[in-house]
């Protein structure tokens, strides 16, 4: 008698979907849910800025990408038994700490970021050790979704106005640099924002880091290509000014600026992202139908899906761990608030008398969502002048801070840019500024809960000290500012005079902010 018994082919058993997912997946989006509710302003931020700001338009790819990422896995994810792993939750905490270290300190970068890593944390408790192995870059990949990168302005309009001096000089064309500011035979030009490179580099970053992950395998081709995504755009952006200039000097300004549009705006990042991967194709080392991960090498194959119970626990705690920073912000909120002032009165400064701002380039600092700015000028016996600018916030709070991108001396995409600093007077700090060949050193000084500093740093880590133990809510600015009366000449001899009979600044800010008295 001859007896045949069905046998599976090697691979059919682990192809075959495991119990749970529905489960596991039900109560990872119950969770998910839960945070985007509970950070439902951030969500929208996030998702506004995406849509407003042509640096972040590609932040709405991510989302579709990580669901193409996820479906390329799904033959080895279905051979995983998810099960819930409280480890996981560790994620979850550090994200509620860093939204709610952001919110304090008002810094929006940080709590998009917390919100992203909660959601993060949230996949691998509800799924499980194994699963997030599997999952590791799309769940990394999320991270692209932060809007990140406009806080490397200054430094990447630095370093592009330097490549272009290197460029002008190996061309021979006699230049001169100013911070931002280049000065060439026929023209004058300045190194913008919005020609920092800053929009590339920030896209490059996320599809370096897609291809390399989809196209490689050795982490050391991985690695290079990602240094080559990220170094290429900073170079071929500062040739991208420098073109600009040399067209310049070639022909004349108005040509260069409709040229750099054209071409350089529509073409020239094209032809850079098309030579990147040029170059890099022979270096592909994954081929089309290589599997994504090893199912055994993260988990046996007679693995039984999680308990519910364990699940719901884990869900839930995922939950409150997100709940509580909420909590906590909103508690501390209510202590220390105060009325914001109706108006400000600008001191009287023995010495000096107040002028009308008739003589110079006009200047004002930007403070977005001051309830009150005031500015006013001031002359001496001498002849010299300055400007006195108080700005005061009862509370900070989102696109109403102190200190942060845009505030302050100077207004980004304004008629002056910053183009370094100066000996700082004590409890402040001193900053250049230019404009069309004018210059201007501005004195600022920040009054932060119980701290007078010139520092950002310090104003942020005051701001957060109060926002998360209690305290003086309000926050004032004081800025002294006197333009310099020729050229090569510091403005700095007025500006200390005034300090001189000013002082002291704490009772002044706390009077502005409608306290009576220093604290």
């Amino acid at each position: 008698m001859t007896v045949h018994l069905p046998i599976a082919a090697p691979d059919q058993a682990l192809s075959t979907p495991r119990e749970g997912w529905r489960t596991h997946l039900v109560a990872l989006g119950v969770a998910a849910a839960a945070i985007l509710i509970l950070f439902a302003r951030d969500a929208y931020d996030m998702g506004r800025i995406w849509v407003e700001s042509s640096t972040y338009n590609h932040c709405a790819l991510i989302l579709p990408i990580i669901a193409w990422l996820v479906w390329q896995r799904l033959p080895e994810l279905r051979q995983l038994a998810p099960s819930a792993w409280a480890p996981g939750l560790i994620l979850v905490g550090i994200g509620a700490l860093g939204w709610l270290l952001g919110e304090a300190a008002t810094v929006a970068l940080a709590r998009h970021a917390g919100l992203v890593l909660m959601l993060q944390g949230a996949v691998v408790a509800c799924l499980g050790k194994a699963v997030a192995r599997g999952l590791a870059f799309p769940i990394f990949y999320a991270f692209f979704l932060i809007p990140v990168g406009n806080e490397i302005v200054p430094l990447m309009q630095h370093v592009t106005a330097e490549i272009c001096m290197a460029l002008l000089a190996l061309v021979g064309i006699p230049a001169h640099i100013e911070g931002i500011f280049i000065t060439i035979p026929n023209g004058y030009f300045e190194v913008a924002e919005a020609c920092a490179g800053v929009k590339f580099l920030v896209a490059m970053a996320a599809y370096g880091a897609l291809v390399a992950n989809v196209c490689f395998r050795s982490w050391t081709r991985r690695i290079l290509f990602m240094g080559a995504a990220i170094l290429i755009p900073v170079l071929a952006n500062g040739v991208r000014a420098w073109g600009t200039i040399y067209i310049a000097h070639k022909t004349n300004s108005a040509f260069a600026s409709g040229f750099d549009h054209v071409f350089y705006g529509w073409f020239f990042f094209a032809i850079v992202i098309a030579l990147l991967m040029a170059v890099g194709w022979r270096f592909f080392d994954r081929g089309v139908s290589d599997p994504w991960f090893d199912p055994r090498a993260l988990q046996p194959a007679d693995a039984a899906p999680g308990s519910t119970p364990k699940l719901i626990r884990t869900a839930a705690a995922a939950a409150a761990l997100a709940a509580l920073p909420v909590l906590w912000s909103s508690a501390v909120a209510s202590v220390g608030a105060q009325q914001a002032p109706r108006d400000i009165a600008l001191p009287q400064v023995a010495g000096w008398q107040r002028v009308p701002a008739a003589r110079g380039r006009p200047w004002e600092p930007h403070f977005a969502g001051a309830d009150v700015i005031r500015m006013g000028r001031y002359r001496d016996a001498a002849g010299q002048e300055v400007d006195l600018a108080i700005a005061v916030f009862a509370r900070q709070d989102e696109d109403r801070e102190l200190v942060g991108f845009g505030q302050g001396a100077v207004k980004p995409e304004g008629a002056w840019a910053w183009t370094g600093t100066g000996p700082t007077p004590s409890g402040g700090r001193l900053e250049r500024i230019a404009s069309h060949g004018t210059v201007r050193e501005v004195a600022s000084f920040y009054r932060v809960g119980t701290v007078l500093t010139g520092s950002e740093m310090a104003a942020k880590a005051e701001t957060m000290k109060v926002r998360l133990l209690g305290g003086p809510q309000r926050a004032v600015a004081v800025l002294v500012s006197a333009e310099a009366p020729s050229e090569g000449a510091s403005p700095r001899p007025a500006i200390d005079a005034f300090l001189a009979n000013l002082r002291p600044i704490e009772p002044l800010a706390d009077r502005a902010a409608g306290l009576p008295l220093s604290r």
